[in-house]
């Protein structure tokens, strides 16, 4: 194979691993979903569908898990009854 492909191609594979570990940062907010709440303090780190609090751009942004200014969507009714080790969900943001 010649160099200069080779180097053309280990290129071009690094900066699509790049893109791939950088899309979380930029992910659109999840469409709005009639039949489920917003729960907020329930998401695991990087899994929240959106709103994840100052310095954050919005889906795959939770800092920390159990956030309570990120949420995920759940069934309608459910939210509440979701128990994590910082409390159960909320509709509301949960002040740390």
């Amino acid at each position: 194979m010649n160099s200069k492909i080779a180097h053309a191609t280990i290129a071009g594979s690094f900066a699509a691993a790049l893109s791939m570990l950088a899309a979380p940062a930029f992910a659109a907010p999840k469409a709005p979903q009639p039949t489920m709440d917003k729960c907020f303090g329930i998401s695991m780190k990087g899994q929240n569908d959106c709103a994840a609090g100052a310095g954050t751009t919005c889906a795959g942004t939770a800092k920390t898990d159990y956030q309570g200014d990120a949420w995920k969507y759940v069934a309608k009714g459910t939210c509440a009854s979701i128990k994590t080790p910082k409390g159960s969900g909320s509709l509301e943001p949960i002040k740390s």
